[in-house]
């Protein structure tokens, strides 16, 4: 038995081996597009939906990625790590419109493509595409909604969110130019920095017990600023001695669409961060498979919609549209066949 005992576990040590061996499977394929978003965030929720449904639709798997923070310093290092796991293009916000270029340029370098979704980086770039809602035109239209629900007249809290933001610049410049454009408009206040609902919220009730007197219309221009103000003003108007506070946001959550529907807000603005997700690595499925850019950079508007009470049911339809248009005409307006 003692001479046996070797030759018994040699038979089980060779077993074990095997079976290790064997539950390893074979080397587990590379994603061929990787989107990548900035942080948890509804608006990311959002974009990383339509990442999925293009990698259903194009039937090439799609590795999705999330970062911990709202800067280029954490994109950069995420996405430099992906770079050398052999994936052949990215969907990319652009954390810094500047910063954003030197991770792209990389990219390109390797000869993997780039397509940047949500804002557009500083040109030139070396991204091939951007896929963006147009940010100074939707913060131009909101705005002047606002100022049409004023009359014409009257003074405006601007409320924007996240400073790091690259588009909240934007935002507040395109504010600025129509409360400009009209003689009896004015911006009475300016308050920003609030990536939590909670904060916004503190900060547009310390606005509105300083100086409800004053404000006709309140604009914000972030997803956490509208959340607050949508609930802010639902129970400010739910007071009958308040005066009425006109106010435009932006994005359709749930707390915001239920106060359009009872009436306690006036719109928002719907962008189409689906139509990001979606068209932006659908490009990128294209481009793997051979297609290739009729331009050296072109910027798509990826479209928004103003939602008001009277287009609550079908807003989102309008959405969509805008996306199912720009997808039926990319082989036509935006990408040459492989040759």
């Amino acid at each position: 038995m003692k001479k046996m005992l070797p030759l018994i576990l040699g038979v089980v040590a060779v077993v074990v081996i095997i079976v290790v061996v064997k539950s390893r499977g074979p080397k587990a394929e590379v994603e061929p597009i990787v989107w990548y978003g900035m942080m948890p965030h509804p608006y990311i929720t959002e974009v990383q939906s339509g990442a999925a449904a293009a990698e259903k639709d194009l039937k090439m798997k799609v590795l999705k990625v999330v970062g911990e923070e709202w800067t280029q310093d954490n994109e950069n290092a995420n996405v430099k790590g992906l770079s050398t796991k052999g994936h052949k293009a990215f969907s990319i916000f652009p954390g810094d419109p500047a910063g954003a270029n030197g991770l792209f340029g990389q990219l390109v370098r390797n000869k993997q493509f780039v397509v940047a979704y949500g804002a557009e980086p500083n040109l030139p770039t070396p991204a091939s595409f951007t896929v963006a809602t147009h940010i100074h035109q939707a913060a131009t239209d909101a705005c002047e909604e606002l100022v049409k629900l004023m009359g014409g007249k009257g003074n405006i809290l601007n409320v924007l969110e996240t400073v790091t933001d690259v588009n909240t610049k934007v935002r507040d410049e395109a504010i600025k130019a129509v409360a400009d454009k009209h003689a009896d408009v004015k911006i009475v206040q300016t308050i920003s920095d609030m990536s939590q609902v909670s904060v916004a919220k503190e900060k547009i009730q310390s606005a509105l017990a300083a100086r409800a007197a004053e404000i006709d219309g309140i604009i914000t221009t972030g997803y956490n600023p509208t959340i607050a103000a949508a609930a802010v003003l639902t129970e400010w108007h739910s007071d009958p001695s308040h005066k009425r506070i006109r106010f435009v946001g932006i994005d359709t959550g749930p707390t915001v669409m239920e106060a359009i529907k009872n009436g306690s807000i006036d719109a928002t603005v719907a962008q189409n961060p689906f139509g990001h997700g979606y068209i932006s690595c659908t490009i990128l499925g294209k481009m793997v498979k051979g297609w290739t850019p009729k331009e050296k950079y072109q910027f798509i508007n990826a479209g928004h919609v103003i939602v008001r009470k009277e287009n609550l049911s079908t807003y989102a339809t309008e959405v969509r549209a805008i996306t199912d248009s720009i997808i039926a005409d990319l082989e036509k307006k935006y990408l040459d066949a492989p040759k």
